[in-house]
């Protein structure tokens, strides 16, 4: 039984039970004492019981900082996850102690972030710290539950389904084409993303030891996914890798992700393309290739998507040309 009393002014709960750690609470009121002990009591009556006591000396930003230096380094992520850690290490919210890191605080946040950043920024900036409590709890003994289980993440925006035009794509490449000071490896590098529907990495990443011309592809010992696959090239890929300088070893493109993305802005200020971003010639290529390839499981294999759900983000039919099929 639960022992209760009043003691300058608040109410303090003390449970003991044997075989467990004893637990004191305080509270403004007697009727959330008994509330507290009760949950506890039921607890240890279930076999559920942990005590969380030892939390209270634990500060979020002590579990961040321990993740960041020993599990972060481990991940291809790192850079990232490491970026969103010290964004949160300067938030108020890592002060708080682990007990009371409550869903209400971690809601409070997610709110506040939501006035400045979109949805997505918050999914991923969650999602990180329930990796990190949730870690906390399997491999450094953290008694207290995750509090971001029981906190809504909002909801998925929907993805991008801009498209390069073929008007807008000559008009593109024109603007590309390497006079005066603008690099020569611009063009080929939009022209093979359009053809291949290849990730801006793994198109920065590909190496001449790595491509077969004769085979038609390329070996990726490394993708987003964190497995290694191979590309095929169609004939027009061929062509745009055989005007490039060749070279028995090293990158085929030897350009840094800052140059492409500023040469890319600034060609489609030039060509007058509104919102396009890179990463849409993926979604263009993708389109194009589902045409060729009309068996998901091969275009898949072209694109690299491990599941049809990611690839049924990039593939945006046209509805006049489904019509056709039609008859």
């Amino acid at each position: 039984m639960a022992s209760i009393r009043q003691r300058s002014g608040v109410w303090q709960a003390q449970v003991r039970r044997f075989g467990y750690p004893s637990e004191v609470k305080s509270f403004s009121s007697k009727a959330e004492a008994q509330a507290w002990s009760r949950a506890i009591e039921a607890a240890m009556d279930q076999g559920a019981y942990q005590a969380t006591h030892s939390a209270r000396n634990i500060l979020l930003s002590d579990l961040l900082q321990r993740y960041g230096e020993e599990v972060s380094p481990t991940k291809r992520s790192e850079k990232r996850e490491r970026q969103t850690i010290q964004f949160i290490l300067r938030h108020k919210m890592a002060a708080y102690s682990m007990e009371k890191l409550t869903p209400a605080v971690v809601a409070s946040y997610r709110d506040e972030r939501l006035k400045t950043v979109a949805p997505a920024t918050i999914i991923r900036e969650l999602s990180i710290l329930s990796s990190v409590i949730s870690h906390a709890r399997k491999e450094w003994g953290l008694p207290t539950a995750n509090p971001c289980a029981l906190v809504r993440k909002p909801s998925t925006p929907q993805g991008r389904t801009r498209l390069l035009t073929v008007d807008e794509e000559a008009r593109l490449i024109a603007e590309l084409q390497p006079v005066r000071r603008r690099s020569p490896w611009m063009a080929p590098l939009v022209l093979l993303a359009l053809e291949t529907a290849m990730r801006r990495g793994e198109l920065l990443s590909m190496r001449w030891e790595n491509v077969n011309l004769q085979a038609q592809t390329v070996l990726l010992p490394m993708t987003k996914n964190g497995t290694a696959r191979v590309v095929p090239f169609s004939r027009k890929a061929v062509a745009v890798l055989l005007t490039l300088p060749y070279a028995e070893t090293g990158p085929v493109f030897p350009l840094s992700y800052m140059v492409v993305n500023n040469c890319f802005v600034d060609a489609c200020k030039r060509a007058k393309i509104v919102n396009l971003h890179f990463h849409d010639l993926r979604h263009t290529a993708t389109s194009k290739l589902a045409e060729k390839l009309p068996n998901v499981i091969e275009l898949a294999a072209v694109t690299g998507h491990q599941t049809i759900q990611m690839l049924k983000r990039y593939y945006h039919p046209k509805a006049e040309v489904l019509a056709q099929k039609l008859g």
